[in-house]
């Protein structure tokens, strides 16, 4: 009996001392609520993560390229406490609880229409991916890219300081490993340079897992492994050579003063670096970057002063300045007394620089267009104008004259 009167009478209710009896289909509906949701549950900085980072399983499979353009936004930036879609003033929390001798209630404040706008676009200003902006003389190769950019001297050794070295990154590559418990393990290789610009000059890689990390060790690796390169009157190299790694070869020029750098923009980098304001270097086969590098200091070391080989080859090195109207210099002498010498002998200084090896000069190719009527009729039309320009120029100054 108990337990059919239960079933039938299902909710007890005391009140005013007295026990009332509800029915089932006079109750109210029971609706379950929820207080823990994701986006209250995490704090803001894991959900973000969970935009703009990238699992580690997808690091491993190279995923994530482009996520460091993904910004999290601060979306409490433009938000004060109380003003809202309907704004009001709580005394004590955004406004004052007296104001004089008036006590101040809560009540609605007008409504700004301009302020869901203006946050609406802080928000989107925040989301834009923007690009550090670099002085331009301090841009690499290739816009805000690494390869070319300095990196500043390298780091302090206990007592020992590179305060006038400059270090470059020559290359700054995503390289891959292959691991038996981990799979592709990525990489940053960084090449770089450094030097003081008066002859002292290093260079070395590194690998490391991360950016910051790769170009600090290069820089200081590279410090570590510093050469000495002898510079004739500190702005050239002494004399005309051929160098080659692997199946890269290049060949070096001595320049008169004022030539400037005429050459791969890793040479020039690292010319820079060293000290040398005049040079021509011609590169033939491959442009790997690391043999270019590893060519160019064995070029270097492997320089021979005007002094040495004039003892290696018992004659007078004399020179024949075209650049100072055929001024004649002594720059070598033999130490013994020199070899007697034939007249058929021929003696090519540059053929002795670079160990008989001259560059491949290629034959022009002509266009395909200089034996079509239209380029004839062009070349007769421009017959008249052939020499305007040096006329002009000559007027020009005798006028002055």
């Amino acid at each position: 009996m108990a337990r059919l009167l239960f079933q039938t009478l299902s909710l007890s209710i005391l009140k005013n001392d007295k026990i009332w009896l509800v029915h089932p289909t006079h109750m109210l509906p029971y609706t379950s609520l929820r207080n823990t949701s994701f986006f209250n549950r995490l704090p803001a900085e894991d959900i973000w993560r969970g935009v703009t980072a990238v699992s580690n399983a997808g690091k491993k499979r190279g995923r994530g390229k482009g996520s460091g353009k993904k910004v999290a936004k601060d979306l409490n930036r433009g938000q004060t406490i109380g003003f809202g879609k309907k704004s009001c003033l709580w005394p004590g929390l955004n406004s004052p609880v007296f104001r004089g001798n008036e006590l101040i209630h809560q009540q609605k404040t007008v409504e700004g229409t301009d302020r869901e706008y203006g946050i609406n676009k802080l928000r989107d200003s925040m989301g834009n991916f923007r690009l550090m902006k670099l002085n331009p003389i301090d841009r690499g190769w290739s816009g805000s890219k690494m390869p070319g950019r300095s990196i500043g001297p390298p780091d302090t050794v206990s007592e020992e300081e590179f305060t006038s070295f400059d270090t470059r990154v020559l290359e700054n590559k995503i390289v891959f490993i292959m691991k038996g418990n981990m799979g592709r393990k990525r990489r940053y290789s960084v090449l770089s340079v450094t030097g003081n610009g008066n002859g002292l000059a290093g260079f070395a890689t590194v690998k490391a897992p991360e950016v910051r990390t790769a170009l600090r060790m290069s820089k200081n690796r590279a410090a570590q492994k510093l050469i000495n390169i002898s510079l004739c009157e500190n702005r050239t190299i002494y004399h005309d050579f051929f160098t080659a790694f692997g199946k890269t070869k290049i060949y070096c020029f001595q320049k008169p003063d004022g030539y400037g750098l005429i050459c791969h923009r890793a040479i020039k980098t690292i010319c820079k670096v060293i000290g040398i304001k005049d040079l021509h270097a011609k590169i033939e086969g491959s442009t790997n970057l690391q043999h270019i590098v590893k060519a160019f200091f064995i070029g270097l070391m492997r320089q021979k002063s005007f002094q040495n080989i004039a003892t290696e080859t018992d004659l007078n090195i004399v020179q024949q300045q075209k650049s100072k109207i055929g001024y004649t210099e002594v720059k070598g002498i033999p130490l013994s007394k020199p070899a007697p010498f034939s007249n058929i002998q021929v003696i090519d200084y540059m053929h002795y620089t670079l160990g008989n090896k001259i560059v491949l000069k290629k034959k022009e190719v002509s266009p395909f267009y200089i034996y079509t009527k239209g380029h004839e009729l062009k070349q007769i039309k421009n017959e008249r104008f052939r020499n305007q320009i040096n006329v002009r120029l000559n007027k020009l100054v005798k006028l002055y004259v």
